[in-house]
């Protein structure tokens, strides 16, 4: 911890410095990763010589959460962050219905939810974010403590979490989740990714189809040499099918969409992370 609180003082340069240094270990200590990162970038027609620096990304990702955790919350996350369709957000909140922000693991997923809340919490309440509790304890803990910012809150992957998100909506509030990470079992569908069945949530449409809220995509671009981000804000292609029968089409659309987004920098997007793994099991009441 002591280590961490270190780190979070250190400037974005050389986090992301020594993140792409984590990377590169990772990739090149841990054979199943790197066959998994190979597999799913060749799978999404992504060339070696353009996903080879999501590798560098991957651990970019790691070595910023200290400064984004655990920096003073009196020291705003939007003095690094530039916006692209800003006009599309400050509509869909106007709308008074709530907004249901999607952010695949792409770029830095941790800096939208804490833009979000800083430029819209104090006029439109806070923003809800779906998460997975780790399992050690202490990092579990470190979550919690560090996600406690003005204006944002969480929810767990669980029942109970799912019903602070819609009571959030009703309110015209906002969440956010990331629909390309696998969800507990029964909380899904099987719907291609890349051309390969892969479970994926259907919570994202039913937040959506219960409160007739608004889907945004969303994800953070990470600059180089340190010069922050830029949150890109767009909509959805489609209109989600409506209908617990549609379900499938949904969670089809979905995937498409976070496909879309991937595309448009593939050298940032978790190429190891595990999309393809079998549902566990569920948590939680």
């Amino acid at each position: 911890m002591l280590l961490l609180r270190y780190l979070s003082r250190w400037p974005l340069r050389l986090l992301h410095a020594l993140g792409s240094i984590v990377g590169w270990l990772s990739y090149g200590l841990s054979p199943s990763y790197r066959q998994r990162f190979v597999a799913n970038a060749r799978r999404a027609g992504i060339s070696h010589a353009c996903s080879r620096r999501a590798i560098a990304a991957a651990g970019q990702l790691v070595a910023e959460l200290p400064f984004l955790w655990l920096r003073p919350a009196t020291q705003p996350i939007l003095h690094h962050v530039t916006w692209d369709g800003i006009a599309l957000a400050e509509a869909a909140y106007d709308q008074g219905r709530g907004v249901v922000f999607l952010t695949p693991h792409l770029g830095c997923f941790e800096v939208t939810a804490q833009a979000l809340a800083e430029r819209f919490g104090a006029n439109y309440g806070p923003i809800t974010v779906l998460y997975r509790p780790a399992r050690q304890r202490w990092l579990r803990e470190l979550q919690a403590d560090s996600r406690a910012r003005p204006s944002l809150a969480t929810a767990p992957a669980t029942v109970a979490g799912v019903r602070k998100m819609i009571r959030a909506l009703r309110r015209g509030e906002a969440v956010g989740l990331l629909p390309d990470q696998v969800p507990p079992d029964g909380m899904g569908v099987w719907a291609p990714f890349f051309g390969q069945p892969a479970y994926t949530m259907v919570l994202a449409a039913r937040l959506v189809q219960q409160t007739g809220a608004t889907p945004l995509l969303v994800w953070g671009e990470r600059l180089a040499r340190g010069r922050g981000y830029i949150v890109h804000v767009s909509t959805l292609p489609h209109a989600l099918p409506a209908g617990d029968e549609a379900q499938a089409e949904c969670a089809t659309a979905i995937n498409r969409a976070m496909e879309t987004l991937i595309r448009q920098c593939p050298q940032q997007y978790l190429w190891g992370y595990d999309r393809y793994k079998s549902p566990r099991a569920v948590s939680g009441p």
